[in-house]
């Protein structure tokens, strides 16, 4: 008889192993919003679009992500909200964030990253890490870093074809410090101005130009605005995908891992067609826009000018982080 109760007993212990392995995950109902300051088709949205997708699918249709773009605010009002958590994601140039993070303005440093390659190394290692641990002390939690792309030189006046037309010209910069030093460095009149008020400026020539992703140029339509384009590859924008801390913390274990798996996930899918939306947009643009770029005698003049900004904010974010992030591109340059 003891021998039968033991025989239970143990096969009572492992029944409740094995339901306790196969316990169902912590997954609740949830419905998300992701702010992103771009048109319908810009890459951010339709990575956004693509990760909503992937979440619903791998929480069983209980967790939905709705995609605002262009509709809850500028990036400043944006961010603030997502520290308040009054808006759950959203997704925005990291170089933004030296607002309230002074090391991010490292990502808008002109010319760092020579390729698109370069970035996805650093950013998805421990330099990336490192800036990403730095916002939950600012209500944020860092999901994951996806892509915008380099970016480009529009305007209504005159070609682009050295560094001296850049001089004089009236252009729309992001509400950045380091955007602003880097156009007024190169002879321009440089604008910071709310993303959402930038097609009207132009239409309405209270600017005379801006500078963007060659995607964000035709989603945008731009073009319609615009008639000389310049391929600059002057700045490339890692985006951050950040949450409000105080949404995720309230998560279970298993929701946030639903989020961070399928952003991931997301991360290859939105990175990949940001390139490839890249190359078609540039093809697309030619068809009505007059194109040049930037030979390499006129870029070494613009780095020239260049050098007191990087300088200026190697300062302020701290030279042994710069020389941490150049000793990473060396690194893969060798």
């Amino acid at each position: 008889m003891k021998i039968k109760q033991m025989i239970g007993c143990a096969a009572l212990g492992l029944c409740g192993l094995v339901l306790s392995s196969t316990a169902p995950a912590q997954i609740n109902e949830h419905t998300f919003r992701i702010a992103i300051n771009g048109a319908p088709g810009h890459p951010v949205v339709v990575g956004s679009e693509k990760w909503a997708e992937l979440i619903n699918k791998k929480s069983g249709g209980k967790m939905t992500l709705k995609v605002f773009p262009s509709t809850l605010g500028g990036d400043v009002q944006v961010l603030s909200a997502v520290q308040g958590g009054t808006i759950d994601f959203a997704s925005m140039n990291s170089g933004i964030l030296q607002g309230i993070q002074k090391e991010y303005a490292i990502f808008d440093f002109p010319f760092m990253f020579a390729s698109p390659k370069e970035a996805d190394t650093v950013l998805d290692g421990p330099f990336g890490k490192k800036l990403a641990d730095l916002l939950p002390s600012k209500g944020l939690y860092n999901v994951i870093f996806w892509e915008l792309g380099f970016r480009q030189m529009t305007n209504s006046k005159r070609p682009i074809a050295k560094a001296d037309d850049i001089v004089g010209l009236k252009l729309r910069v992001i509400q950045s410090p380091i955007y602003v030093d880097t156009f007024s460095a190169l002879g321009a009149n440089a604008v910071p101005m709310n993303f959402s008020e930038l097609y009207t400026a132009l239409e309405q020539k209270i600017i005379d130009g801006q500078e963007n992703p060659f995607s964000v140029i035709e989603t945008s339509k731009f073009f319609e605005v615009q008639k000389y384009l310049t391929v600059s590859n002057h700045m490339y924008n890692p985006q951050s995908l950040i949450a409000s801390k105080k949404k995720w913390d309230a998560l279970t274990k298993d929701e946030q891992d639903v989020l961070t798996s399928t952003a991931l996930e997301a991360r290859a899918w939105q990175r990949q067609n940001s390139r490839t939306l890249a190359e078609t947009s540039l093809a697309n643009l030619k068809k009505s826009m007059t194109v040049s770029v930037l030979p390499p005698e006129e870029l070494a003049k613009i780095r020239a000018k260049l050098k007191p900004v990087i300088e200026k904010y190697s300062a302020n974010v701290g030279p042994e982080l710069v020389k941490e992030l150049q000793g990473e591109l060396d690194k893969l340059r060798k």
